[in-house]
């Protein structure tokens, strides 16, 4: 898909929909417990000072991720 970018590359306050997840591991399961799915629209809240974790709004609520999660997530921009 065209216009795909990373979760931890989104800048404050962009809305996305995620798009690809990692295939398998650990931290996928833990994000799709947490309702985390393709299809799922989000918002990038904020980040720590120096850039880790990142927090998100999703379904919601709000979700902390590590950056190196974040950086598996492919998400499009919402329009």
């Amino acid at each position: 898909m065209a216009g795909l970018t990373k979760l931890s590359d989104l800048a404050i306050g962009t809305q996305a929909v995620v798009r690809e997840l990692p295939a398998h591991g650990a931290a996928v399961v833990r994000l799709r417990e947490m309702g985390l799915l393709v299809g799922t629209t989000i918002t990038l809240v904020r980040a720590a000072p120096l850039g880790d974790p990142l927090e998100i709004k999703v379904r919601g609520y709000r979700l902390t991720l590590r950056k190196s999660e974040a950086e598996h997530v492919l998400v499009e921009p919402a329009a």
